[in-house]
């Protein structure tokens, strides 16, 4: 229960931070805080062990909060708290304050979907099995949700032979009580037809009741009493029944091979797994009954603070379980919930979920094992629906307009850049560096544009130099391309540089210009890029940088960035780019870094020259395969005999050993390695 302390509210619509309140008038009680705009709209609710720790940390320099902190801490006029006795009321005040008020701060999870639901009308005096969506309602049992309404619905018509229950609408329910006839369902068996009298109202109770129970995963009881029932019926030269029963036995079995079997243990558990960017999270639920999948749901939201993968996975639990009622809490709450990341506050939510279930929750996350394995999947799920809400999102033309009309306005352009070329650089300590660039036509990628650079004229890891040097050669090549091509006739309108092959018909690679370049950096990358541009004498391509911490974008010759806002499609696009340009990148280096790799380490081996090592590559793909192939497998490859292969395992067997205990100078490498390639 919330203790009754009076709300202290502070402030008006003074500006800045002028209504922040006394440090000392602050409890230092747990509690749940308010922060309010100007006309008085709650816009973030926090809950905190200490109320004036928390608070305080709003209140320091604005330089020095994240921007999103930034933001809302600004369009506040007042912030107001109450104080609670426990950790565990915290928590749900907080749930019911984010349910009532919509802050428009918080991270609120939206289903990627409407999931289809198995629900059963228990509060009706004949209670009917069928799938619906939406918003649960009190008096019915849900099992899932599922993936797909079809799957539910060949579930139910397989167990219908089993559990006989009513699976009509109330008009052919009340139709066929008038008529004393039940319908089709009634005379295939599929029904145990309540509605002409064949069985009682209790009767049909006790069916329903089995089948609820076989669908929350107590199925064993069943499959036994069946089976006891058809060896004894099969005893009496009762072969019929027997017959019955054995068909019975293997709908049930029939209808759990759609179940995967998850967990060897049998365990109730709920897996959890986070796909995330700078802009927005997905999440993924495999719900697990029995070691089996009984369910799957997905959630979007729109990342509104600063909070790393630990919050958002408290924020998650708290929208998950929160509003549970009581009456569904022992299905609902699982004994077992796997998270990616324990939440900040673990031992809080296990209490509130143990006072919810009427039984010890644990918390934990999977180091090993079926339960690891399992999540790993959710993982893989989770980022897969993460990729394709971002392609939905991309592929709608409106929003894809209005995404370019917002960037043309953010940069003060005369028009909407229809190409976005973008630009990032890779190497490790300086060695193999390489650079991308990619292009979006439209708002859409165009991968047969994406063209790859080997930078050649530097040494060492200058990101700076690099930049210069690609788009010198880029739009010198545009240069080239402009001079070379033909003029269409005429001098009016439709003359100018032909774009397309005469020859061919092929588009020339470099001649057309983009309506804006895009770096991966912030102002030094920026500077480089437009110093390419100036000495080359191109003044009509504008140029920009989106600097990855803060996602601000930077102008050449700006001291101040330019900050879209979070939900602005100007930025998602922008972001898009900026992604794509650098796992480009990330792919180029690492393909010609293991080719580097193996020719080094393959360098001194008698009688192997450069087409078979490039042959050897090929065959294996990657110097760990190689490394992994026993003498007969090399010997195998093209061109590659007994003896060439001993030696070949020799030379990789003297690497491995050369670099068992690496160096602190190797160490750093690797390290730098992972970040680069991160």
């Amino acid at each position: 229960m919330v203790l009754s302390v009076p709300i202290r509210r502070v402030g008006g619509v003074s500006p800045a931070l002028s209504y922040r309140p006394k440090p000392g008038s602050i409890p230092t009680q747990p509690g749940v805080y308010r922060f309010r705009d100007r006309n008085h709209r709650v816009i973030y609710v926090g809950k905190a062990k200490n109320l004036r720790a928390r608070l305080s940390s709003y209140f320091a320099d604005i330089a020095t909060l994240h921007p999103r902190t930034a933001t809302m801490v600004t369009t506040a006029t007042s912030v107001e708290w109450t104080v609670v006795g426990t950790e565990v009321e915290a928590l749900q005040l907080e749930y019911s304050w984010i349910k009532e008020y919509d802050p428009r701060f918080n991270v609120k999870y939206r289903d990627d979907k409407s999931y289809p639901w198995l629900a059963v009308t228990v509060s009706e005096e004949f209670p009917r099995v069928m799938v619906g969506r939406g918003a649960k309602r009190k008096g019915t049992r849900y099992f899932g949700p599922y993936s797909h309404a079809w799957a539910i619905r060949e579930t139910v018509d397989i167990l219908l032979r089993v559990f006989p229950m009513r699976s009509c609408s109330n008009g052919v329910f009340k139709r066929s009580a008038q008529i004393g006839r039940p319908c089709l369902l009634g005379y295939i068996d599929k029904c145990a037809a309540p509605c002409v009298g064949n069985v009682s109202a209790e009767q049909h109770r006790e069916i329903v009741d089995d089948f609820c129970e076989f669908m929350a995963g107590r199925t064993r009881p069943f499959m036994k009493r069946i089976e006891a029932q058809m060896y004894a019926a099969s005893e009496e030269l009762d072969f019929e029944r027997a017959a019955r029963l054995r068909d019975d036995l293997g709908a049930m079995k029939k209808a759990l091979e759609k179940q995967a079997v998850v967990l060897g243990d049998g365990s109730d558990a709920d897996v959890i797994a986070l796909a995330e960017d700078p802009l927005e999270v997905a999440v993924q639920v495999f719900y697990v009954r029995g070691g089996r999948i009984r369910g799957q749901r997905g959630w979007v939201a729109d990342r509104t603070d600063e909070g790393d993968t630990s919050a958002l996975v408290e924020d998650f639990l708290l929208q998950l379980y929160a509003g549970v009622s009581a009456e569904d809490a022992r299905d609902a709450v699982p004994r077992e919930i796997l998270v990616p990341e324990l939440p900040p506050e673990v031992e809080t939510f296990e209490r509130l979920l143990s006072d919810l279930r009427g039984s010890r929750v644990e918390i934990r996350v999977p180091q090993r094992g079926d339960k690891r394995t399992l999540q790993e999947t959710v993982q893989r799920n989770a980022a897969e629906s993460l990729a394709l809400h971002k392609t939905k999102r991309a592929s709608d033309l409106t929003t894809r307009n209005r995404a370019l009309a917002e960037i043309a306005e953010a940069l003060e352009l005369d028009e909407a850049p229809l190409r976005i070329e973008c630009y990032d650089v890779s190497h490790i300590q300086g060695t193999e560096i390489v650079a991308s660039m990619v292009v979006f036509e439209d708002g859409l990628s165009r991968k047969g544009e994406y063209r790859r650079f080997v930078i050649r004229d530097q040494e060492g890891s200058d990101d700076v130099a690099a930049m210069h040097e690609v788009i010198t050669r880029r739009f010198r090549r545009l240069l080239d391309e402009q001079a070379r091509s033909e003029l269409r006739p005429g001098d009016g309108e439709g003359s100018g540089p032909m774009l397309v092959d005469p020859d061919t018909g092929r588009p020339r690679k470099f001649a057309y210009a983009p309506g804006l370049v895009v770096v991966d950096g912030g102002p030094p990358q920026v500077a480089a890029a437009q110093r390419a541009l100036d000495e080359l004498g191109i003044d009509d391509i504008p140029v920009c940088g989106l600097a990855k911490r803060l996602e601000e974008v930077w102008l050449p010759g700006q001291e101040d960035p330019v900050i879209l806002p979070r939900t602005s499609e100007g930025l998602y696009l922008l972001q898009r780019v900026r992604d794509e340009a650098h796992r480009f990148a990330i792919a180029h280096h690492r393909n010609r870094r293991s080719k580097s790799m193996v020719e080094s380490v393959l360098d001194g081996v008698p009688g192997l020259g450069e087409v078979r090592r490039k042959t050897l590559l090929r065959h294996f793909g990657s110097l760990r395969k190689l490394r992994a192939a026993s003498v007969e497998e090399i010997a195998a490859a093209p061109g590659i005999g007994p003896r060439t292969a001993e030696a070949i395992k020799q030379a990789l067997a003297g690497e491995d050993a050369a670099h068992a205990k690496p160096s602190s100078a190797t160490m750093g490498t690797m390290n730098q390695d992972v970040a680069a390639d991160g």
